[in-house]
């Protein structure tokens, strides 16, 4: 069963970086688009950043200029390398992946567990 497994969050001052890691665990054999998601209490789950497996990628007004998404297809991994960070930025993070497994009728949606980081101010 493929999982995909967060790491990197935790409690940081205001201007100062995290790095966030997920990487997609068990048998996998297709990866499309991977992305990063975050939501606070009470609102809904936004997109911050996403990354096709070209390369392409995508930013929210919000992390554009601050963060930079990038990935490792070998390795079945997204980074989320987030500078610059303020507390509004605090939040659960998501990893979100589309993945295509041998008799499935198409890519599947998978979530990641979700890793909290909070900046202080």
């Amino acid at each position: 069963q493929v999982q995909l497994v967060e790491s990197g969050g935790g409690l940081v001052q205001a201007g100062g970086s995290l790095r966030l890691s997920c990487a997609a665990s068990g048998t996998v054999f297709s990866i499309n688009d991977m992305s990063w998601y975050r939501q606070t209490p009470g609102k809904q789950r936004e997109l911050v950043a996403g990354t096709t497996r070209g390369g392409s990628t995508n930013y929210a007004d919000s992390a554009k200029g601050r963060f930079t998404i990038s990935r490792d297809n070998a390795k079945n991994t997204v980074y989320l390398q987030m500078n610059s960070l303020k507390p509004e930025d605090t939040a659960v993070y998501y990893c979100f992946a589309r993945m295509w497994f041998p008799g499935s009728s198409g890519y599947q949606n998978y979530w990641g567990q979700g890793t909290q980081v909070t900046v202080s101010s």
